[in-house]
């Protein structure tokens, strides 16, 4: 029956075997020495321990906390508690006395730390860790303070999560009130909407609103916070209006909202150096004065989608690519196969935009546009176009989703339209001076740029620069090369345009324009000639996807640092693809409130041809 007896008390250590023959005159053999732990020794003892302090035996201090007395062994205090060894070993008066009264101190948190140090058990609940934690703070007990942390963690709410960061801050819990903030910046738009957010002071308010990390997908969310919080009080508050609102990023609030504002906003009007500060950025803006703020950098985790795509058919593919992890994860298909469609986020949502489907049994430019819902996974339609648009270029643009060129068949567009979100509704606006099949388009200081593309004739060299305040479309300079289904992105005061098509091969140049200095240069070119590649901005770099190199459709990834000047080899794409379209997104989170429109989306024809 080995081990039977002692295989729950104690492990063997280690052995040390010595044996040595027996002598002539002994047959006793030496067996050497064994040493052993046994595991539950110390559980035993401090159980002991605990019994004789419910009992009063042995115990050489009562602590008086309030009118409640608690008898315990100093000792045992002094081992869990850096706070009692300074008291009874420290040569403090404390160390003679019998009783000991405390004070700043609950005798309910008291009752709990002291079973803790006998028990090494601890239950935290809502109604005690208020009392919990600062007992613990103050008597330096680590473990109860790491339990009373990770309770309040878990029990992060929007409507909790500015008091849980101010009462962690208040008890020197930093990685709680790390924790805590990252949560707040993470769930802005839901926490604005809690009391806590309204019963902030000014300064605490300014604090927040600064953060660059704050989860918005429209600084209009920022604006309308703030103005919440001062018509709560307004009375009082209006007055601090001027010093928070220098908070806001106004910059980046599109012309027509901040005319409302001033016009019809009772809280600025009341304020003048509110009204002259709003009407100052209003200048710049209309002026496409490049602004030196900042946009917001929220500290989620950053997606690249992939939509679409052909591969010897149009494909319904949806992929993210996590930049954190560096992982691919396939999400909800696209409700029908579609190459050389335009994509873009716009107010936390996915759009795609025209393109073909191109796929056996059917072959036709669409005018659909779909909306997917990153929270959801899930694809609903919007209202379409006014024309189907194949190979169409896709930009936002003052809370605005642009339409430009693109083709329908053996047709080349020169128009251009704009789908307002909150309207479910498409308007046209001043066409291009050429029709432009494959474009390329980006935003840089609210004028939308046209680049290159195919008029059915000749790929141009060509761009042209949409101003929106008088709805008018002028030339700009024209790049050193022709190219139609390049690559086109912005980034600061440049524009970049990747690979493309010339009319006779695949391209890897690139050539980027400066829109102040107003001229193009040339910068290092891709490792691999493509066209119908998708590209996108993600941490100050530029990643060129997939494409087409006039013999494969490719999977590979190339991704351009502008700071070392050098093209890197990225991810590939899980499959290869050419016409997909890609956006980044800085991922919700799981709490957002879904996206809701009170207008039905209209079927069109084209899409009714193939439900």
């Amino acid at each position: 029956m080995e081990g039977d007896e002692d295989s729950g008390n104690y492990a063997k250590a280690s052995t040390n075997n010595n044996n040595t023959k027996p002598n002539s005159t002994s047959n006793v053999i030496d067996c050497g020495d064994m040493s052993f732990m046994m595991v539950d020794y110390i559980k035993e003892a401090m159980k002991a321990m605990d019994m004789m302090r419910s009992h009063q035996m042995l115990t050489d201090v009562v602590l008086e906390i309030g009118n409640e007395l608690f008898h315990a062994h100093k000792v045992v205090l002094a081992a869990a508690s850096p706070y009692f060894k300074a008291m009874f070993t420290g040569g403090l008066k404390e160390c003679e006395m019998k009783r000991v009264k405390l004070q700043g101190i609950s005798p309910t948190a008291m009752a709990k730390l002291i079973t803790f140090m006998y028990t090494g058990k601890i239950r935290v609940t809502e109604n005690t860790v208020c009392q919990l934690l600062p007992a613990a703070t103050m008597l330096q007990v680590p473990n109860v303070i790491q339990a009373c942390c990770d309770f309040l963690e878990r029990q992060l709410d929007p409507s909790n999560a500015i008091g849980i960061a101010n009462f962690a801050e208040q008890h020197g819990c930093l990685e709680l009130c790390r924790k805590a903030n990252q949560y707040i910046e993470r769930r802005f738009v839901q926490i604005c909407q809690e009391e806590e957010f309204l019963q902030l002071t000014a300064h605490q308010l300014i604090l927040l609103v600064k953060k660059d990390e704050l989860n918005v997908q429209d600084e209009k969310e920022v604006y309308n916070a703030v103005l919440k919080w001062v018509k709560y009080d307004e009375e009082n508050r209006h007055r601090k209006m001027e010093d928070i609102l220098s908070a806001v990023r106004c910059q980046f609030l599109p012309p027509k909202f901040l005319n409302d504002q001033m016009t019809n906003c009772d809280v600025i009007k009341k304020t003048p150096a509110c009204k002259e500060y709003l009407a100052k950025i209003f200048k710049d803006l209309t002026l496409h004065v490049r602004t030196i703020v900042k946009e917001r950098t929220p500290n989620i985790p950053r997606v690249i989608y992939v939509a679409g795509g052909y591969f010897k058919q149009s494909l319904d593919i949806l992929e993210g690519f996590n930049i954190d992890d560096k992982t691919w994860i396939k999400l909800d298909r696209l409700i029908v196969p579609r190459s050389g469609l335009g994509c873009a986020f716009l107010k936390g949502h996915f759009f795609a935009v025209g393109g073909r489907n191109n796929s056996p049994g059917h072959s036709y430019d669409s005018d659909w546009v779909d909306r997917y819902n990153p929270v959801l996974d899930e694809w609903m339609p919007c209202h379409p176009m006014s024309v189907p648009r194949n190979r169409v270029g896709v930009a936002v643009m003052d809370g605005l989703l642009y339409a430009v060129g693109g083709g329908e068949c053996s047709k080349y567009h020169s128009s251009v339209e704009y789908y307002d979100p909150e309207m479910d509704r498409w308007t046209m606006v001043k066409p291009m001076h050429f029709p432009r099949l494959a474009v390329g388009v980006a935003v840089v200081n609210r004028l939308l740029y046209a680049i290159g593309g195919f008029d059915g004739t000749v790929r141009h060299n060509s761009a042209e620069c949409y101003h929106p305040e008088n709805n008018e479309w002028s030339m700009i300079p024209s790049m050193h090369t022709m190219r139609s289904g390049a690559g086109v992105c912005a980034m600061n005061q440049y524009i970049y345009v990747v690979g493309g098509y010339d009319g006779r091969k695949q391209l890897n140049s690139v050539e980027r324009y400066d829109t102040e200095k107003k001229h193009w240069e040339f910068i290092p070119s891709m490792r691999i000639s493509r066209s119908a590649l998708s590209v996108t901005v993600l941490d100050g770099r530029i990643y060129a996807m997939g494409g087409y190199d006039g013999h494969n459709f490719l999977r590979d990834v190339e991704i351009y640092d502008p700071l070392t000047d050098v093209w890197s080899e990225g991810v590939p794409l899980t499959s290869g693809r050419s016409g997909h379209a890609s956006a980044v997104y800085y991922q919700a989170s799981t709490q957002d409130v879904p996206y809701r429109t009170s207008l039905q989306p209209y079927p069109s024809t084209s899409r009714m041809a193939v439900l």
